[in-house]
């Protein structure tokens, strides 16, 4: 059955105990500052907000526009919030995993911060209008292989919880389909979606995993990467990102909703993390780990490729 009704009925109760939630941990001084959603200009959509007093807390939404992963705003844009006192942030499983990578990366530390879970039921795809209604066909690719619909680990999680009928798991059959091909021909898809590339960086600048304040690929002495949009540095960009992004991608899939030229960046990333787990039982997920198998290294390691 195609484009069935999600139901998210539990979006304006949730959108109210964010609100009431919030209000109270600005009222009480247990946060300088609240990151999280409110409504935008255009009819239906939403859009990031840092909110410091309780009484702003009324602006706090949530909706299936609500998009964005906001721990860019731990990593990306610092300057934007309060320096001082723990910082209150609205958080979907998918964004709660990225949170927790970077605390095991030592980039924030969970003291510091006070997180607001969101029981999510999917947001809608980036080309869909944010009037739209939630279905199977209006819903973000990556909600419909979701595992993380209840966040773990919060300070305060609203009581509602999601149900979302069996959708279409789209990014794991169009993985099936390319390692189906020979390749010489998964090298040609690869090819073709990289010669789109403008090096806008939308990508990078998106994601709370490139949080370097410079990063290697802006070098020019030595450069690392070609920075013109040219088949060489294009695939070169998007190989190192990939591999660097491997084991850490919390799959919020940020990166593909940003990009101008559509290119399937979440589903170069699922591969890795596909590959991470079927080699070595690694995975995003809501425990702080230290290392992952890519940025660690032991003597008993296999090095058998090696040759």
């Amino acid at each position: 059955m195609s484009n069935q009704p999600i139901d998210t009925s539990i979006y304006s109760a949730i959108s109210t105990a964010i609100q009431t939630e919030a209000k109270r941990i600005l009222a009480e001084e247990q946060v300088s500052a609240v990151i999280g959603y409110t409504t935008a200009r255009r009819q239906g959509s939403a859009q990031p907000i840092v909110i410091t007093a309780a009484n702003d807390a009324a602006k706090l939404i949530f909706s299936p526009a609500c998009v964005n992963n906001l721990a860019v705003y731990l990593t990306k844009a610092k300057k934007e919030i309060p320096k001082q006192g723990r910082i209150g942030i609205v958080v979907k499983g998918c964004d709660l995993k990225a949170l927790v990578g970077l605390m095991g990366e030592s980039q924030l530390r969970r003291e510091d911060l006070y997180l607001i879970g969101v029981p999510c039921a999917g947001v809608l795809g980036s080309t869909v209008q944010p009037a739209t209604a939630l279905t199977s066909d209006s819903i973000a690719p990556k909600c419909s292989e979701c595992d993380a619909r209840l966040p773990q680990g919060c300070d305060f999680v609203p009581s509602q919880t999601p149900a979302t009928p069996e959708l279409e798991h789209k990014y794991a059959a169009e993985i099936a389909r390319l390692e189906a091909l020979t390749p010489h021909e998964r090298w040609a898809y690869w090819k073709e979606q990289f010669s789109k590339c403008i090096k806008c960086y939308a990508c990078r600048q998106v994601c709370p995993f490139c949080f370097c304040e410079q990063c290697l690929c802006d070098r020019n002495k030595p450069q690392m990467v070609e920075t013109t949009p040219r088949p060489a540095g294009n695939t070169a960009w998007h190989i190192v990102r990939a591999m660097h992004l491997a084991g850490r991608c919390a799959g919020c899939a940020e990166c593909e909703r940003v990009c101008p030229m559509d290119i399937p960046l979440n589903l170069l990333n699922r591969k890795m993390a596909k590959e991470l787990k079927e080699l070595y039982a690694y995975e995003a997920g809501f425990e702080v780990q230290d290392k992952g198998p890519l940025t660690s290294y032991e003597e008993k390691d296999d090095q058998s490729f090696i040759k």
